[in-house]
């Protein structure tokens, strides 16, 4: 730990007199956007129709952060001549560890009790990422993973901010070590502002380049964050420098009120965030901060300052630790996608009350008592901590694999062969296979074998299956529906000594026209089906090409349904032509009828009345198949392969049949499912 000598503590004291803001120690301006900031997120999390862009509420908390914890540090260094890094850390532990410790234990213990098993397996992943703060990095790898598009929001999913701003202190202290290290003429606050704004500035640019890139995961990663606690850290240096005149802090007080409102009211989830976007909340942020104390009437300050608002703040970072789980168990345990007005009431009450009772029972007495004042206790409460809820989040996993411990029975999991039954779901006694806690994981062999491509692939990458002694060369082209066919292709491909060429892409189904991804024109989805168009006439020129796809892919740039159907299929048609002319037949399997979303959750909650997850087969095959428009016109010479009546029966779509669960997810098949069909798709061929 560095330490500087007494003339240093003279010369950095006395650089330069501070300004009256640099010398308070409580900013009850600060306390109050504090609670500005979490009564944001509270309204957002509990309707989001009601402030559509109330995630912003987090990055007022990133700037205030960053702004209070500078100030602390410039006080030191001020004070003592140095930083000391050891004392950092200790206060950072003494402050946020004890409450997310009892949340995260406490959620933990919840989870068992309160969500299904489909659910605890991500649950007790993202409590262990959660309590090595991690979990940014956990939730930006699943944002762009795709077989996780439909995986419920976990109830600690909130600790990604938390995770953010604590890999931030893991860097902003060694900035100031390293300045105090300097001669004492480089070391003056105008050298310590240059570095701290070249970070707000290499920062905001990484973070408008990954939100123009790669938004999803662009949310989540540090590195663009980082400028936004960088700035509450170059307002707490600024202040001690200079302080605007006491009419322009009433303007910016309620300017920067103006901008984070007009944000919290007109972002959405489409809006791209962070990159420039967040520029106005955060700016809103810092000019409150600027604007600090005001005796002018009507101002801000007098706003903010107040003792409802006092106490909202003083509570706020445990009201953010709880607010989202009991979110989350009210939604699993009432079953809804939102909540009512009075179970909205509720939760909130008790959000309140569970974070006025940790301020008083853990974070006062920790922060007024002697506990984890030295560093040996907070570095064994810190490992203590994370060892408990890994034991937790552990036992959790070994209880889902205990659940998923069921072994296929073909004599009980008979699947598509049931469909005439008066029970087509099977026998009420049998075991459903593949088992719901695991039947996420129930996937085409394509996903193992590493040759499903990713969106942003666009060299293809072919598994090839069958006998190796097979004469006869097939293929199956299109998006993940079209992997979803593999496992039963495989089984027909084996039957008939076939050698199947696999050409499937997520989210890419196979036409010329150019789709939509992510809000986005999805040009890396025509390159690869160019290139594999290519692949196929001139290197495999299979018999027989198998496509298929999602009847939700979207065309880039069209609105209108019935438009959006007749471009993918004159689409389709173009490179069907193609495959054809070079001796190719074309077998256009339909896509599968639609179920309810998050299938396996709804089957294990309502094992003993499957109707409650049953579509009507209205619902299911409500979108029109662009597949079957292609098929159709004149000059192709393609076949549709329906296979509908193997999943619906009298006018419903169940989601098990013959003990079998059909669905994974809403329109993915699992793998066993799909298996099982191969003797009705080798029939009808």
């Amino acid at each position: 730990m560095h330490s500087v000598t007494t003339q240093t503590r003279s010369e950095v004291a006395s650089s330069k007199p501070a300004a009256p803001s640099a010398q308070r120690r409580f900013f009850p301006e600060v306390q109050g956007l504090r609670a500005l900031a979490v009564i944001i997120v509270l309204i957002y999390h509990v309707d989001h129709e009601l402030l559509p862009g109330g995630y912003v509420g987090v990055d007022i908390f990133f700037v205030i952060s960053g702004f209070l914890i500078t100030t602390l540090m410039l006080r030191e260094a001020s004070t003592h001549g140095r930083v000391s890094l050891t004392g950092f850390y200790i206060r950072r532990i003494r402050r946020i560890l004890p409450a997310a410790t009892l949340v995260l234990v406490a959620t933990g213990i919840a989870s068992f009790l309160l969500l299904p098993s489909t659910r605890l397996q991500d649950t007790a992943l993202q409590l262990i990422a959660s309590a090595a703060y991690v979990e940014n990095l956990f939730l930006a790898q699943q944002s762009v993973d795709y077989l996780a598009a439909e995986t419920a929001a976990s109830p600690v999913q909130h600790f990604w901010s938390l995770a953010v701003e604590e890999q931030f202190y893991l860097l902003w202290p060694l900035l100031f070590v390293g300045w105090l290290a300097l001669s004492p003429r480089w070391r003056t606050s105008t050298v310590i502002l240059a570095m701290t704004s070249a970070i707000v500035v290499v920062s905001f640019v990484w973070s408008v380049w990954l939100v123009s890139t790669d938004p999803q995961p662009a949310y989540f990663l540090p590195q663009g964050r980082m400028w936004e606690l960088a700035v509450g850290g170059v307002l707490a240096i600024l202040l001690t420098r200079w302080q605007p005149p006491e009419g322009v802090r009433w303007v910016l007080g309620w300017a920067g009120i103006a901008a984070i409102m007009t944000a919290v009211l007109t972002y959405d989830s489409g809006t791209l965030f962070p990159g420039w976007a967040a520029t106005l909340p955060i700016l809103g942020t810092a000019a409150i901060i600027v604007a600090g104390r005001s005796s002018t009437p009507l101002s801000v300050y007098a706003l903010l300052s107040t003792r409802p608002a006092g106490f909202v703040g003083d509570i706020s970072y445990a009201l953010y630790l709880w607010h989202w789980p009991l979110i989350v168990f009210a939604l699993a345990v009432t079953e809804k996608a939102t909540l009512t007005p009075l179970e909205a009431v509720l939760v909130l009450t008790s959000s309140f009350l569970l974070a006025w009772g940790t301020k008083i029972v853990v974070e006062d007495p920790v922060r007024e008592g002697g506990l984890l004042r030295a560093g040996r206790s907070a570095a064994v409460f810190a490992v203590a901590g994370l060892v408990l809820v890994t034991f937790i989040g552990a036992g959790k996993y070994v209880h889902v694999q205990r659940l998923s411990d069921v072994q296929f029975d073909p004599s009980v999991h008979v699947g598509p062969t049931a469909i005439t039954d008066q029970r087509s779901e099977g026998s009420a006694e049998a075991a459903i296979y593949p088992p719901l806690a695991a039947a996420g994981d129930n996937l085409p062999s394509v996903y193992d074998d590493k040759c499903q491509a990713t969106p942003g692939t666009t060299t293809p990458k072919s598994c090839i299956y069958g006998p190796d002694d097979a004469t006869t060369d097939v293929a199956i082209v299109g998006d993940s529906h079209g992997a979803h066919w593999v496992p039963a292709l495989r089984e027909v491909a084996d039957s008939q000594e076939w050698r199947l060429h696999t050409y499937t892409k997520s989210s890419c189904a196979f036409t010329e026209t150019l789709l939509e991804l992510r809000e986005g024109p999805y040009s890396e989805c025509e390159t690869w089906n160019e290139a594999v168009t290519e692949e196929l006439v001139s290197e495999v020129q299979p018999e027989i090409v198998f496509t298929s796809s999602a009847t939700q892919a979207q065309a880039h740039g069209i609105d209108s349904e019935e438009e959006n159907t007749e471009m993918l299929a004159e689409g389709m048609i173009g490179l069907w032509a193609r495959l054809e002319s070079a001796g190719s037949e074309i077998v256009a399997i339909r896509d599968t009828p639609r179920s309810q979303p998050r299938i396996p959750e709804c089957v294990e909650r309502h094992t003993d009345d499957l109707d409650e997850c049953t579509n009507s087969e209205d619902e299911a095959l409500a979108q029109e198949d662009p597949q079957e428009l292609a098929a159709e016109a004149r000059d192709t010479g393609a076949d549709v392969l329906d296979l509908t009546d193997r999943f619906c029966a009298d006018g419903d779509c169940p989601p098990v049949v013959g003990n079998v669960l059909v669905y994974r997810d809403s329109h993915h098949l699992t793998e066993a499912y799909s298996r099982l069909l191969a003797p009705d798709l080798e029939a009808r061929l």
